[in-house]
């Protein structure tokens, strides 16, 4: 592969030579988020976020969708990936996305869960998802529950069972078939978008 030219190498590293675009990049890796999301990850205004967002754009790291209101980001990975390899000679970068997702879902337990009760549904999808992630680790794999043991078992956590209990079948972390119930594999779950 060609280098690129100098001053491209120059507006591209001077991109990336700040900490909080490069928590950004490092974020925006594995998977696309909101301007909300990032600002709630990384613990900085939505202006400023929008701001290092803008600089990243500009060197041409990012693709952008919107649904909506709001605008989703995501990482063109093979943009960081080429110029680490004109540079450095490296053909692959060593990069763990699943730190940030482990953060994140951290973060959103300790807010919604305490002393090993759900406070309160999250309304948005994506924390909702999370929630649900836990409490369906509360169900063991092979194993068969009736729909009053499967209430008993959400309600040691939430009191709201019937809206729980859809969700995890809506997620498909649970199934439900002629009144018994049981934990799918994470592999059969709808992911939250």
């Amino acid at each position: 592969m060609e280098p690129p030219d100098f001053d491209a190498t120059l507006a591209f590293l001077k991109a990336l030579a700040n900490e909080q675009r490069l928590r950004i990049v490092g974020l925006l890796m594995d998977q696309r988020r909101s301007v909300q999301e990032l600002a709630a990850l990384i613990g900085l205004k939505e202006p400023t976020i929008c701001h290092h967002l803008a600089v990243l754009n500009r060197v041409g790291l990012l693709e952008m969708t919107a649904e909506g209101n709001t605008h989703w980001y995501r990482l063109r990975a093979n943009r960081i990936l080429a110029l680490g390899r004109s540079v450095f000679g490296q053909d692959r970068m060593n990069i763990d996305p699943g730190t940030d997702e482990r953060r994140w879902d951290k973060r959103i337990l300790e807010n919604f869960i305490e002393d090993g009760q759900l406070k309160q549904i999250p309304a948005s999808r994506k924390k909702r998802w999370v929630v649900l992630r836990w409490l369906a680790d509360k169900f063991r794999m092979g194993e068969h529950y009736t729909e009053a043991s499967v209430n008993k078992i959400i309600q040691k956590h939430h009191w709201d069972s019937a809206t729980l209990r859809r969700e995890l079948i809506g997620y498909r972390m649970l199934k439900r078939q002629k009144g018994m119930y049981w934990r799918q594999p994470e592999s059969a779950w709808m992911q939250a978008s």
